[in-house]
């Protein structure tokens, strides 16, 4: 009798990055660490973490319309400890952590600019960068390591993040089932959008530069 031979199966494809956030950050819609969770993503993000937590802000008050303004203000009170975190980094660990986290976003020519910057518009880089895309984890320890006034840091810190999140979650609260069915259809898009967004917030630093 011939051969038979075997015929190898396709590989499944594994989802890509994007694919993987969208499914982790819907699986904590109905989690009861959810709000946990939330609060820790936008602690580290202010200062180390790459990943904005608007993505899981957006997740969790699509799934829960009703709580949006809380968890915006879970959302920003995390920000705004995670901004203390950064300045202290600046502050007292620069040489070793806040230079290693700056190396890693290529952005090290430009942080040498970011003095000048507050030098020239002192707290209104925090009130920018902390409503915009640009990384508010580089402003954050840029402001520790070049001495921002800690108390107009932290209060530029938790009206311009405070301003972002609400503003997203007032969206989604009041904007009615069109919108929040439009949103739910096209969250990877808006994944994809907001990874732009941060994307183009390093080049608007770079072209400062």
């Amino acid at each position: 009798m011939p051969e038979v031979k075997q015929t190898e199966e396709a590989p499944t494809k594994k989802p890509n990055i994007l694919r993987r956030l969208y499914l982790w950050t819907l699986s904590w819609a109905e989690h009861p660490s959810a709000r946990y969770a939330l609060f820790f993503i936008a602690v580290i993000e202010s200062s180390i973490f790459p990943i904005p937590p608007d993505i899981l802000l957006i997740a969790l008050a699509l799934g829960k319309p009703q709580w949006a303004m809380k968890f915006a203000a879970i959302c920003t009170a995390g920000s705004t400890l995670g901004a203390a975190l950064g300045y202290a980094i600046g502050l007292f660990l620069f040489a070793t952590i806040g230079q290693t986290i700056i190396d890693f976003y290529g952005l090290s020519s430009q942080y040498t600019q970011a003095e000048t910057w507050f030098a020239m518009y002192g707290v209104a880089i925090v009130l920018i960068a902390g409503f915009s895309p640009i990384p508010f984890k580089v402003t954050t320890i840029a402001a520790g390591a070049f001495g921002l006034n800690f108390l107009l840091f932290m209060l530029a810190s938790l009206l311009s993040r405070g301003a972002r999140f609400f503003l997203e979650a007032a969206i989604l609260r009041w904007g009615g089932d069109r919108l929040r069915f439009y949103v739910e259809k096209h969250f990877e898009l808006m994944t994809l959008l907001v990874t732009l967004l941060v994307v183009a917030g390093f080049v608007m630093i770079w072209a400062l530069g």
